[in-house]
């Protein structure tokens, strides 16, 4: 069972959110670039032409993560975009999942594989999409318009556990890309994901400095958090001060300076600079939302994690070399 878990929720999901990287996301930056750089205009049909296959690349990452044979994954392409265009992001992975689990019962079993094998993909990928297709994505959508909802009526208590989980599912060996898109979170709340990313992205890049440099700042602060992983499983108060600085920075954001997002920017924070992308897509280029990203997405982060590192250190809670990471070298 542990097995299975780690396959559906970890592997899946992480592929998922190259596989929407590599479509919805890329897309929406290009789109964004497009429409506030002089000259790039033409380059929004580069970037509605890879958001119209977001499904389908859902699906190729998803198989081809779960090292599925050749077939199940360009057949799965075809299924996970028609589960996306029934239900968006959520029903593309669990039908993908579907299709690809019970592949591993037919695939290449038999002399016939190159007709059996697509054929029977596709029913049953159809089929399972026909009858929870519409019903999952309509679920997940409903729980990002709670979560939506909230955070607007209780700004200051929502926005405290939306950033927080956020940010230690950014950082777990989870997505929260894939999280925050098949929530499909928008406005304040997706504000506060964001948050929640960036204190433990730009916090844990200042803060492991002292054992990795450079290079680890610049891996850990636009690469992933995830690379702290090892590290907080043997030191888990390495986590602590990034939680803390999300639940004090993101209330103060929502109460007093509202800032929003979208869903293809609420679960990246600072990862390729995705977050503070969508926020001008969202909010607009303007001299106030550069401030205001620079404060929220950079500079609280920043010192209020420094600060809370600063005296665990002091009490011995985090020493030398706990956040030291293996850049391949």
């Amino acid at each position: 069972m542990k097995r299975i878990l780690h396959r559906w929720f970890i592997e899946a999901m992480s592929f998922m959110a190259l596989g929407l990287f590599g479509s919805l996301i890329i897309g929406l930056i290009i789109n964004t670039a497009a429409s506030y750089i002089p000259g790039l205009g033409s380059l929004s049909v580069i970037g509605d032409a890879a958001q119209s296959v977001t499904g389908a690349a859902i699906g190729a990452a998803i198989a081809y993560g779960l090292k599925s044979p050749p077939l199940v994954i360009f057949s799965a392409i075809a299924v996970s975009q028609f589960a996306y265009d029934l239900g968006g992001a959520a029903s593309s992975y669990i039908v993908s999942l579907i299709v690809i689990e019970l592949a591993r019962l037919y695939a290449s079993k038999t002399k016939l594989d190159i007709i059996i094998t697509p054929l029977v993909t596709l029913i049953i990928g159809y089929f399972s999409a026909s009858l929870i297709g519409e019903a999952v994505g309509g679920l997940m959508t409903g729980l990002g318009e709670i979560i939506i909802f909230s955070v607007s009526q209780q700004p200051f208590v929502m926005g405290i556990l939306v950033s927080v989980i956020f940010g230690v599912t950014l950082t777990a060996p989870l997505s929260s890309a894939a999280l925050a898109l098949m929530l499909d979170l928008s406005g304040l709340a997706a504000g506060a994901a964001v948050i929640g990313c960036c204190c433990h992205m730009v916090g844990l890049s200042a803060t492991s400095y002292r054992d990795n440099g450079i290079s680890g700042v610049i891996s850990i602060g636009i690469g992933t958090s995830m690379l702290q992983v090892p590290n907080i499983l043997k030191n888990p108060f390495i986590i602590v001060p990034p939680v803390l600085s999300s639940a004090i920075i993101a209330p103060i954001m929502t109460v007093f300076f509202p800032m929003e997002n979208n869903a293809a920017g609420a679960g990246m924070g600072t990862s390729g600079f995705v977050g503070q992308i969508m926020a001008i897509e969202t909010m607009g280029l303007s001299m106030n939302t550069i401030i205001l990203i620079l404060v929220f997405h950079i500079i609280l982060p920043l010192i209020i994690t420094l600060i809370f590192y600063k005296l665990f250190r002091h009490f011995g809670l985090i020493k030398d070399q706990d956040q030291l990471i293996s850049l391949g070298k």
